[in-house]
Formats: C-alpha cells, structure tokens, sequence
C-alpha cells in the first residue's frame, strides 16, 4: 500500500499515513484514526489535504525479475522519466 503526507488546515501538522489509492481522507479525524495517533485538541472534523510527494525508484534488484527497466537501461523515449 502506498503511503501518503496530510497536512490539517486546523494545526498545521502533517502526518504520513498508508491507504489504498482509491481513498480519500478529507478529516483530521480519518487521519489520526488511520495513522493510529490521538486527535489531541483539533477537531476530528478539521479538513486535510494530501500533499504531493515524490515517488521512490525501485533499484530492479529488489524485483523478482534482476533485468533493470528500459528506461534505466536508455529505452525509455528521451529520457522522460528521470532515470537516464
């Protein structure tokens, strides 16, 4: 499962929590409940907003199949995804 960054608009915290893609915490209260951390003194019903974050390379090492990804190996079309 992937993990994600919420910031509260209440308390300014953020918190890294992990759910399937498909969800949408939109609550301090989800966040917390999620993330297993008590709420403290901001409302449970104070909005969050999920930041962007960037995505970590897998080294092909750490995959069942030892062969590095095309564009790790110069197949990907000009280099778009960053790896070259």
């Amino acid at each position: 499962m992937p993990s994600y960054d919420y910031r509260c608009a209440a308390n300014e915290r953020v918190v890294e929590v992990r759910h399937r893609m498909s969800e949408k915490l939109k609550t301090w209260g989800e966040v917390c409940a999620r993330a297993g951390i008590d709420t403290g003194d901001t409302s449970a019903d104070s909005p969050v907003e999920r930041l962007i974050t960037g995505g970590s390379v897998v080294s092909s090492s750490a995959l069942s199949n030892p062969e590095p990804p095309s564009c790790g190996s110069g197949g990907c079309a000009g280099g778009m995804c960053g790896l070259n």
